[in-house]
C-alpha cells in the first residue's frame, strides 16, 4: 500500500497538462477549507470549481472495483470508509459553494479536461 499513489496519478497529471495547453490555470492538490487532511486534485478557486479524480479500487467505481481475496472484512472497512469520505467532502465544499467535478481514474483525460473546461469557461467572470 505504501507505492501507491495518492496524488499526481498518471490520469492527474494528463489532465493537467491538457488544461494548462488550454490556457487555464489552477492549484494542485489545495487543501480542503475546513477540513484538515483533504485536499482537492485540481483546484479553480476563482469560479470555486474543485476537480477530483478517483483510483477506481479505492474509491469503489462501479465498472472496476474489485475485493481483495485476503483480510476481506478489513478491506470491506477500508474502502467503506474511503467512500463515506468523499461523500463527506463533496457534502462540505458544495456547502462552501464550490461546484465538486469527481472524475474515475479510467475517463479519458481528453474527455475529463474537456468537461473541466466547458465548466472553468462558462464560471469565469467576464473581463
Amino acid at each position: 500500500m505504501s507505492r501507491q499513489r495518492f496524488r499526481d496519478t498518471a490520469t492527474e497529471v494528463a489532465v493537467r497538462r491538457l488544461l494548462h495547453a488550454a490556457g487555464l490555470r489552477f492549484r494542485v492538490n489545495l487543501p480542503v477549507p475546513g477540513m484538515a487532511g483533504h485536499a482537492i486534485d485540481i483546484a479553480f478557486p476563482k469560479t470555486k470549481i474543485a476537480v477530483i479524480v478517483d483510483g477506481c479500487f479505492w474509491h469503489g467505481c462501479p465498472e472496476h472495483a474489485t475485493q481483495p481475496k485476503t483480510g476481506v472484512e478489513w478491506w470491506r472497512a477500508k474502502l467503506a470508509k474511503n467512500m463515506a469520505r468523499d461523500v463527506e467532502t463533496t457534502d462540505h465544499l458544495t456547502a462552501e459553494g464550490w461546484t465538486v467535478l469527481r472524475f474515475w481514474q479510467h475517463e479519458s483525460p481528453k474527455h475529463v479536461a474537456d468537461r473541466v473546461a466547458a465548466w472553468v469557461v462558462e464560471r469565469r467572470p467576464d473581463t
